[in-house]
């Protein structure tokens, strides 16, 4: 199988849903993950050795893994998590890969690209940025009886799990050197995929890495956005499809797409989500993409579907 050459650009949960549709569909995917994770085995990970934080990595290197016994058998290794409360208590083994990896070969992308060959995946995966980040949120109503008080929320996981409404966020530090071989892979794709994740702290993120942003809006790819099948998280409380679109033109108002997919479960007014998309100059796309037996989440082979009648 070959195909369109895709970047697909996210963290966590939703990226590897992506992935999963996305390796039906084409194996020249690159994953571009978001490194601002501080919580978990990660976050562990990141304050003891200075490193990356590898979950989202590794969540993406499963999702990718081949279809095959081995691939499989390999990404359920990766994937397992150590019970107890001791010192590996909470740890997956795949995060110990590959900041072991790290250590020994001393390049990030280079034990990526290892443990990809250890699967056999079906694409590459590589960090948003070259230097571990720390995401901070201005939110209105994050402390309890005070529903109109600004205030600053420090870290992924706080940001993720705020009870208030999140109206911006920003990176730390400020302007970050972006990953030199992810910048070269949006610019040589054919397609580029935001979404769908966590849209503050797993989307918005890549729009706030200067080198990121630039190859976002120069790259001659096509670029789609794959909205979420649950708009009220908690971080976005209170939000609807066409509030997902705007908060992308507040982080990066030159920023241009091509096509917005959401399944129509979260559309309350298509004609206005149309014209919300046509003022980022993409069309919108609609299809049945969720999994009927678990609410929430994408249906592999649907968003495969999708994908394939989009980008051919």
């Amino acid at each position: 199988m070959s195909g369109p050459v895709v970047v697909a650009l996210g963290g966590g949960h939703g990226l590897a849903a992506s992935l999963s549709a996305l390796r039906l569909v084409t194996d020249q995917i690159t994953a571009v993950v978001t490194v601002a994770d501080d919580g978990g085995s990660s976050g562990r990970l990141r304050e003891e050795f200075g490193v990356l934080p590898p979950g989202d990595m590794r969540m993406a290197l499963a999702a990718l893994c081949d279809d095959t016994e081995w691939g499989h058998q390999w990404s359920d290794v990766l994937q397992h998590r150590f019970a107890g409360d001791g010192q590996l208590g909470g740890h997956a083994v795949g995060n110990l890969l590959i900041v072991s990896l790290w250590e020994l070969l001393g390049d990030t992308v280079g034990g990526l690209d290892l443990v990809g060959r250890l699967l056999n995946a079906r694409g590459r995966v590589l960090p948003m940025a070259a230097v571990p980040l720390n995401i901070e949120a201005i939110v209105m109503g994050a402390q309890a009886g005070q529903p109109l008080e600004i205030t600053t929320v420090l870290g992924q996981a706080a940001v993720a799990t705020t009870t208030g409404r999140v109206l911006s966020v920003r990176l730390n530090p400020k302007d970050p050197p972006a990953c030199e071989q992810a910048v070269a892979a949006i610019y040589d794709a054919d397609w580029v995929i935001l979404g769908p994740g966590s849209w503050f702290t797993s989307v918005m993120p890549h729009l706030l890495v200067p080198g990121v942003r630039d190859a976002l809006v120069n790259t001659p790819a096509k670029r789609l956005v794959t909205l979420n099948l649950v708009m009220h998280t908690g971080e976005t409380v209170g939000f609807s499809a066409k509030n997902h679109l705007e908060v992308l033109v507040a982080h990066a108002p030159e920023l241009h797409l091509d096509v917005v997919l959401a399944d129509p479960v979260v559309v309350d007014d298509e004609a206005l989500l149309r014209r919300v998309a046509g003022t980022l100059g993409a069309q919108l796309a609609l299809a049945d993409v969720g999994d009927q037996r678990r609410a929430g989440h994408h249906d592999s082979l649907r968003l495969a579907a999708a994908y394939r009648d989009i980008i051919g």
